[in-house]
């Protein structure tokens, strides 16, 4: 046994890439949580009825990879004319049903397939359908692990400080917060089952924040950068709590309901 797969509880949190390496071989269920703005994408895409090709890399092979699977490419956050739709949710709200999307995104979308790889049932939740997601994981039963995707740090060295945080793993509130939403729901679902000490923390939190959700993540340090940067729209839908019954389900490499 190994203490970080949080072996012997039913109901398992933990952070980013390492913990879906950690915690992924040992789940029947894997729930992503990438909430500005990944997972809240993907929800609205799907409950549109799109199909959603995650994607690692947001480079020159995302075009390639688009063409490959007959799917339109889904921008940063600059949609335009010619390229309608992109990572933020409100570009998505009027998304044709059929259409094929690949959004690429270096955290939601690289821990989806760092799941698969793993043999794990991957599911997509966020704010808005975490209660619809904990639903389906809970039918499915077993480990239920639950991964917030977390931020990457921009940070570049200071004269004074010679450490470099850039590409390092952020922890960031809105996701811990959509993971305590999900493993709240699955701890109302099914009253016996074992929380980890990771997972017992994030639903408190939820539960501690829970009536003033919207301004908590609009007031936290991912909200207020996409707010001030033009998409107040995205926290907006993003922290509406579970007006989705979407259950984005991860199968050969595509996100549909």
């Amino acid at each position: 046994m190994s203490f970080t797969d949080q072996t012997p509880y039913a109901l398992r949190c933990e952070w980013g890439a390492a913990g879906v390496r950690h915690l992924a071989p040992h789940a029947n269920t894997v729930v992503i949580v990438d909430v500005l703005s990944w997972t809240t994408a993907v929800d609205i895409a799907v409950s549109r009825g799109a199909v959603v090709l995650p994607y690692r890399w947001r480079d020159a092979t995302a075009a390639a990879y688009a063409a490959d699977h007959r799917a339109l490419l889904a921008m940063g956050r600059d949609a335009s004319a010619a390229h309608p739709y992109s990572l933020s949710p409100a570009s998505l709200t009027a998304i044709p049903a059929g259409t094929r999307l690949v959004l690429p995104s270096p955290n939601g979308s690289t821990l989806a397939f760092l799941a698969a790889e793993r043999g794990a049932v991957v599911m997509a939740a966020c704010v808005r359908n975490a209660a619809a997601v904990a639903r389906a994981a809970h039918i499915r039963g077993g480990i239920i692990a639950v991964i917030p995707a977390g931020e990457r740090w921009r940070d570049t060295p200071t004269p004074d400080d010679t450490t470099d945080d850039r590409d390092t793993l952020r922890p960031a509130l809105e996701d811990w917060l959509g993971a305590g939403a999900v493993l709240d729901a699955l701890a109302a679902l099914d009253p016996a089952a074992t929380l980890s000490p990771e997972a017992a923390a994030a639903v408190a939190t939820f539960r501690a924040l829970a009536a003033d959700l919207p301004a908590v993540i609009a007031a936290c340090a991912s909200g207020r950068e996409l707010t001030e940067a033009g998409d107040a729209a995205d926290v907006v839908l993003a922290t509406q709590l579970n007006v989705s019954t979407t259950v984005p389900l991860l199968r050969g490499g595509e996100l549909t309901g």
